[in-house]
C-alpha cells in the first residue's frame, strides 16, 4: 500500500466533511490525488469519504479535532503509516461567532473558542504536520482566511464586509499575521504557504446566506494547493488575485 500511495500526491484537508472543505477535497481528488478527509464527527467524515470514493476519488478518513493535541498527533501517525509524507496541507477547519458581533458586548468565551480553532488550531496542525511536509518534493500549505481579515479592506470607505465582527474577523487577521511569520521562517525551504479568501460562500457558518457555492469557494484553495515550485508564498489571494493585508 505504501508503495502505491507514494506515487500519488498526498493531501490533508481539515474540516473536509462538508461545505468548502469537502469541495476542496473533491477538487484535489479529481486530480488523482490521495486526499485525507479531516473531521471530528465520525459519521459525517465517513459519509464524506464514501461520497468522494463513489465519485472516483482516492479519499481516506482522518479523525481530527484541531483543538486537541492528542487528536492531531494521532492524525500525523495515521498519515505517516499510510503514506510516509504529506505533500499538501489545507487548514480549512474553522468556526464563526455571531454576526454582527460588537466587541463591547462580545462574550470572552466566544473569543477564546474562535481563537482556539481559527488560529491556534492552524498552528497546532501545521507544526505537527511539518515533519511530513518536509519529506515532500513540492510541499504546500494553504490556510483558509477571509476578506474580513484584511485590515486594508476593513478600513477602506465604501467597502461592505457585512458589519461589525468583534470575534471572527479578528481571528482571520491574526491568521494572516501568523502566515506571514511562517513564510518568513520557511523562506529558505521549498514549502510554499499562502492564505485563501473563498468569497461569500453559502455554508452553515453564515446560515447559508452566501452568494457563491462551496464549489466556487473551493477554487482558490485548490489553485494555491497546486502552485508550481516558483509560485508565490506568504500572500493572501482570492479568485481575482492578491488581496491586501
Amino acid at each position: 500500500m505504501l508503495a502505491v500511495v507514494n506515487e500519488k500526491t498526498i493531501a490533508l484537508v481539515t474540516g473536509a466533511n462538508k461545505g468548502i472543505g469537502y469541495e476542496i477535497a473533491a477538487g484535489l481528488g479529481a486530480r488523482g490525488w490521495s486526499v485525507g478527509v479531516g473531521a471530528r464527527d465520525e459519521q459525517r467524515r465517513e459519509d464524506a469519504v464514501a461520497k468522494l470514493r463513489a465519485a472516483g476519488a482516492d479519499a481516506f478518513g482522518v479523525p481530527l479535532d484541531v483543538t486537541d493535541d492528542e487528536s492531531v498527533i494521532a492524525a500525523v501517525q495515521l498519515i505517516e503509516e499510510r503514506a510516509g509524507r504529506l505533500d499538501v496541507l489545507v487548514n480549512n477547519a474553522g468556526v464563526a461567532g455571531g454576526w454582527p458581533e460588537e466587541p463591547t458586548t462580545i462574550d470572552l468565551e466566544t473569543v477564546r473558542r474562535l481563537v482556539e480553532t481559527n488560529v491556534i488550531g492552524v498552528i497546532r496542525v501545521t507544526n505537527a504536520m511539518l515533519p511530513l511536509l518536509r519529506r515532500s518534493a513540492h510541499p504546500r500549505i494553504v490556510n483558509q482566511s477571509s476578506h474580513v481579515g484584511s485590515l486594508t479592506l476593513q478600513t477602506t470607505p465604501g467597502v461592505d464586509l457585512g458589519g461589525i465582527s468583534g470575534g471572527y474577523a479578528p481571528t482571520k487577521t491574526y491568521l494572516n499575521a501568523v502566515t506571514i511569520q511562517y513564510a518568513k521562517e520557511l523562506s529558505g525551504t521549498n514549502i510554499l504557504i499562502n492564505n485563501a479568501c473563498p468569497g461569500y460562500v453559502a455554508t452553515d457558518l453564515n446560515g447559508f446566506s452566501g452568494t457563491q457555492t462551496p464549489e466556487q469557494g473551493a477554487a482558490i484553495a485548490i489553485r494555491l494547493a497546486t502552485l508550481p515550485d516558483d509560485g508565490p508564498t506568504g500572500q493572501l489571494f482570492d479568485d481575482n488575485g492578491v488581496v491586501p493585508w
